[in-house]
């Protein structure tokens, strides 16, 4: 099972940690060292083992990094974490926009006078590498491969993610291995390549329809793969994950203990693929000229989930709608100053752990009340934990990991008698959330080319958010899965079978936050009944069923089509989720529901 350790710097950790650091970097004559937030897979999540950025400078957001020189520490963070990050480090760290100041132009500004950064060759990938030498060339900044230098100082590191793997049942996997691995391999020889390295847990774990628990929340197992042309695949994990899924790996996949990775790689006749923006630095510096780039070979076939996944994950988010549903009724019947929200965390876990299907939560529940909900990503503690007062919003975001699927929801709900601020943000997110719903679009579109609908009404009330409008999401993987997002920065055609988020929001610092989030599969959409259909078109179903806030919607403020839409998508959820809930829950979702 998945081992829990706190290695959150306090505040008062931070400056005795980053001294030794920079003596530790004096000793190896460095100028400076690089610390991102990642593992040698280069998944999005790390094991305590691998949470050096956390260890190091108190900062838990899920993106960002550090760079250490002799005189300043910079922690770059982007919009989501800008509050957050001033509650959890210490001064000695200075927070930077990311990416508005690249990391190149903040060394330059820093270090006028050239020098030697040092950075871990597993935890940056080639991409980034590539794209910082090229920045900085000319400068007198250098780069140069180095040991881990936080691993040098911190006497106390976890040990490495060590949790058994499982198989993943077929039923729920929709498709065997060998039927993937003969799949994909056909395609590498069609490239005319040989093999592809794969390095992302999510993706190993999907190609070969095993699952773990190395990651807090995200059910995969750690190791690397080499997927061969001819459908073979090399295996590189600890010995000890594997006693559960040997018989089912069978003969054409061999096992290897990780060390022997990089000898294995480096005698590989080529050309062998490789993704530039996964692939460590050290995995395409022992390939040279063997490697060529080429996109992970199972991203784009796991998004696109097959008729299993997705009958899979719908099915989970109605046993999932359920629970929250009764945690909603469970809330409304508590007076305002009653309930805390870390009440609310552990009493919806509480009703998601009813049924047997849960595996786990699919990341911590983002309990936030009031000014807490202005932080997008906010994680309550003992310390932040507030009381819910009359007037609070409270933003609640939570998921399941389901064996048939993974969820991913958000509701803003209003404590008591909610200010006509907050009314008026959450109709205009209510508004972009729906228009998102109900959009068809040309096959051959990408996120970035219809997020913009998603913040319309907020953009002409001169309001944003500062995350994307979407994300993909696994089948019982990771809660965040790639290639496919809601985002100005994604060029990835949307397909069908892939299950994105439908999320915006908008967050008043020191006041409060809104987001709305429902899950959505991509579909052929049906052509009119009436009319010529000049050209094919996707849409989107609904897989999330739970109700939206009505005490928070200023109806006259939504046009016709999107009342429609709400009062249609209320009907479903009172019929979907109804017969789920016990007979409280039932008398509230009847009202929770009721036509505006």
């Amino acid at each position: 099972m998945y081992q829990s350790f706190d290695v959150t710097a306090r505040p008062e950790q931070g400056p005795p940690r980053l001294q030794a650091l920079r003596a530790e970097l004096d000793a190896q004559g460095l100028s400076g060292f690089l610390i991102p937030r990642a593992d040698a897979h280069q998944g999005e999540y790390v094991a305590p083992r691998d949470d050096r950025l956390v260890w190091l400078t108190g900062f838990t957001g899920s993106a960002g990094f550090c760079a250490v020189l002799p005189d300043v520490a910079g922690v770059f963070i982007d919009g989501r974490y800008r509050t957050q990050i001033k509650t959890q480090v210490a001064d000695v760290y200075t927070p930077v926009p990311w990416p508005e100041t690249g990391l190149a132009d903040w060394l330059i500004d820093q270090m006028p006078s050239g020098g030697v950064i040092g950075f871990d060759p597993w935890l940056h990938t080639a991409g980034q590498i590539e794209q910082l030498t090229q920045a900085l060339a000319g400068t007198g900044i250098t780069l140069k491969p180095t040991d881990n230098m936080v691993d040098a100082i911190w006497d106390d590191q976890p040990g490495p993610a060590m949790a058994p793997a499982k198989v993943h049942p077929l039923e729920f996997a929709g498709e065997s291995h060998a039927d993937k691995r003969a799949r994909l391999g056909t395609e590498l020889a069609r490239a005319g390549e040989t093999a592809a390295i794969v390095t992302l847990p999510d993706s190993l774990c999907w190609l070969l329809n095993i699952r773990g628990a190395d990651i807090h929340c995200n059910p995969v197992a750690q190791g690397f793969a080499v997927l061969h042309a001819d459908a073979r695949v090399d295996l590189f994990m600890a010995d000890a994950k594997l006693d559960d899924v040997r018989d089912h790996l069978g003969a054409e996949v061999t096992t290897h203990d990780p060390d022997s990775f990089l000898t294995e790689i480096a005698s590989l006749t080529g050309p062998v693929r490789m993704e530039k923006s996964s692939v460590p630095f050290i995995v395409a510096d022992t390939m040279g000229d063997s490697g060529t780039w080429g996109d992970d070979p199972c991203a784009l076939p796991k998004a696109c989930k097959n008729p299993a996944e997705i009958e899979g994950s719908a099915s989970a988010h109605l046993r999932d709608g359920a629970a929250v549903v009764e945690l909603l009724a469970w809330l409304d019947a508590h007076a305002p100053g009653t309930v805390t929200e870390i009440q609310v965390a552990t009493r919806l876990e509480a009703f998601r752990r009813n049924d047997n299907a849960l595996q786990n939560i699919s990341f911590d529940t983002i309990a936030g009340a009031g000014p807490n909900g202005a932080i997008a990503h906010y994680h309550v503690t003992e310390d932040t934990n507030l009381t819910l007062q009359d007037g609070h919003l409270l933003v609640l975001d939570s998921g399941g990991q389901y064996l048939d699927g993974t969820t991913d929801i958000t509701r803003t709900i209003a404590i008591g008698t909610p200010g006509a601020d907050e009314c008026a943000a959450f109709t205009r997110v209510l508004m972009g959330m729906i228009a998102v719903s109900r959009l068809r679009w040309p096959v051959g579109l990408a996120g970035r080319d219809i997020e913009a609908i998603g913040r319309a009404p907020l953009w002409y009330a001169h309001q944003d958010f500062d995350h994307g409008l979407g994300h993909g999401v696994g089948a019982y993987l990771s809660v965040h899965e790639g290639p496919q997002r809601l985002s100005r920065a994604s060029h990835v055609p949307l397909k069908p079978g892939m299950i994105l988020s439908n999320e915006p929001g908008y967050y008043r610092e020191g006041a409060f936050g809104i987001r709305i989030e429902n899950l959505l599969v991509v579909e052929p959409a049906t052509a009119p009944a009436h009319g010529d259909a000049h050209r094919a078109m996707l849409s989107w179903r609904t897989l999330t069923f739970v109700p939206i806030d009505r005490r928070l919607i200023l109806p006259d403020e939504m046009d016709k089509a999107s009342r429609d839409w709400l009062n249609a998508y209320h009907a479903e959820v009172l019929e979907k989720i109804g017969p789920r809930v016990s007979p409280g829950a039932l008398i509230w979702l009847k009202n929770a529901t009721a036509p505006i």
